[in-house]
C-alpha cells in the first residue's frame, strides 16, 4: 500500500538520500551538474512550499518515503512550471507515481495559471524520456530558462497546457 501526499519539513533528509542514492546508480555525478548537486538538496521542504511550487512524495503503509517529484516556476520564464527532483526507488519504480506525480503536476500548473510545463533530463534515464513523450512533451533543440544544470543534461522537454 503506497501513497501520495505533499511534502512535510521532516521529509528532507529522507529524500536528499534518495536523490543521492538514485543518481548513484544511474551514473548521475554531482560534478557533472546534474540536481544531485544542487545547493537546496537537503532542504527541498523550503523550496516546494514556496508560492506556485509543489512537491509530492511516495510513502509506503510503514511511513517510509520511497520518492517523489515536484515542480517549481522556471526561472526566466513567467508562465512555465519546472518539473523538477523526480526519482524513485527501484522497489516503486513501474507503479506508475511519475505518471500520477505528473498529472497532479499538469493540474497544479493549469489551476495556478501556467500555460507550460518544463523539463531537463538525460538519455540515461531513457524510460522517463519514454513517459514524458507518451504525456505530450515535446523535444527541445535548446534549453529554457535558468535551470542551473550544465551541459549534463541534454535532453529538454516541453508541454504546452491547455486551459
Amino acid at each position: 500500500m503506497y501513497t501520495l501526499r505533499p511534502i512535510q519539513a521532516t521529509d528532507n533528509v529522507a529524500l536528499a538520500q534518495i536523490i543521492r542514492q538514485v543518481s548513484a546508480e544511474f551514473g548521475l555525478a554531482a560534478e557533472s551538474g546534474f540536481a544531485v548537486a544542487d545547493p537546496i538538496l537537503d532542504n527541498l521542504y523550503a523550496v516546494y512550499t514556496q508560492s506556485n511550487a509543489m512537491y509530492w512524495i511516495v510513502e509506503n503503509q510503514h511511513g517510509e518515503i520511497l520518492g517523489g517529484g515536484g515542480l517549481s516556476p522556471l526561472t526566466g520564464a513567467t508562465d512555465i512550471l519546472e518539473i523538477q527532483k523526480m526519482y524513485f526507488l527501484s522497489e516503486v519504480r513501474g507503479l506508475g507515481f511519475a505518471k500520477r506525480i505528473l498529472q497532479l503536476g499538469f493540474d497544479f500548473a493549469q489551476q495556478h495559471g501556467f500555460n507550460a510545463c518544463y523539463l531537463e533530463t538525460t538519455k540515461d534515464l531513457w524510460q522517463a524520456v519514454k513517459l514524458y513523450e507518451k504525456l505530450g512533451f515535446k523535444h527541445l533543440s535548446q534549453p529554457m530558462g535558468h535551470t542551473g544544470h550544465s551541459h549534463a543534461c541534454e535532453i529538454w522537454m516541453k508541454k504546452e497546457l491547455n486551459h
